[in-house]
């Protein structure tokens, strides 16, 4: 497993969560919030991505000037709301082998649960060489580690390859902020406490952020946005399936993931310093 800090994982995890919930709550209450009906209109399953990696201060630095230009999704008096996910490849990695090589056309193919909604998908994301996503999805009782039936039909219909094809590989769970714009068309999800795992194996990344802003077009006027170039907080290329791929198995290639995984290292570092010194 590529190791990301020799800090113990279980310690620094418990108390990176208890610190970033406690900060999180009270931003996230000065919030006005918008129900699963009314974030409808920006699902943006069409959409240019843009991520950032940031340590969960700066995410409560961003979010102090924000209360105004975004609403929350709140979910029965939730805001921070829990994600489980499985996510499936071939047996040779094909789709984490697409990543790391830069294509521009790839794939991720995973089960992900909703579990404050209490609603499960099964997802397919489409990278273009446009440098757009395109996401389908549709509704399965429940997360399931075999790909059958209707699930088969709908990933040999939006990706090049059959469903018996793919197994799954790891689950990854994490807790995710939602925003909407009150101004534009965009929706920003802020992932943190990420944790990954698999057979026995696991890995986390405490007082990480990973954020994502969906927008229909791109645009730089986004008031997250003007927050991040204000921290000095860049945009980066991320994906949390590819990093749990890289943390939990050894036989992958990770050459191209290298800076990125210095990176998280070193915000892990700061954040864990961070909060032990409040």
């Amino acid at each position: 497993m590529t190791d990301l800090l020799n800090v113990p994982v279980e310690r620094r995890a418990v108390d990176q969560l208890d610190w970033a919930v406690a900060h999180l709550t009270p931003l996230l209450a000065k919030f006005q919030p918008i129900g699963l009906a009314g974030i409808q209109s920006a699902a943006l399953l069409d959409r240019v991505d843009t991520k950032y990696i940031m340590g969960v201060s700066q995410l409560c630095e961003a979010l102090e000037a924000m209360p105004r230009h975004y609403w929350v999704l709140d979910i029965q008096g939730v805001r921070l709301n829990r994600y489980q996910t499985v996510y499936f490849d071939t047996n040779d990695f094909t789709l984490y082998q697409q990543h790391h090589n830069g294509l521009g056309t790839r794939y991720k193919v995973r089960a992900r649960r909703y579990v404050d909604s209490d609603v499960t998908f099964f997802e397919i994301k489409h990278r273009t060489n446009r440098q757009r996503t395109i996401k389908s999805r549709i509704t399965i009782p429940d997360i399931s580690l075999q790909i059958e039936d209707r699930v088969a039909e709908f990933v040999g219909a939006n990706t090049p390859y059959e469903g018996q094809a793919l197994e799954p590989k790891l689950w990854n769970d994490y807790m995710r902020v939602t925003l909407v714009s009150k101004n534009d068309l965009e929706r920003l999800t802020l992932d943190l406490n990420v944790a990954f795992g698999w057979n026995g194996v696991y890995s986390i990344l405490p007082g990480v952020a990973i954020a994502e802003v969906k927008q229909a077009h791109l645009s730089r006027s986004s008031e997250f946005v003007q927050q991040m170039t204000r921290l000095g907080v860049r945009p980066t290329s991320f994906s949390k399936y590819t990093a749990g791929v890289y943390t939990l198995y050894d036989q992958v290639k990770h050459n191209a993931f290298k800076p990125q995984i210095r990176r998280i290292a070193k915000l892990m570092q700061s954040e864990f310093s961070h909060e032990c010194s409040h």
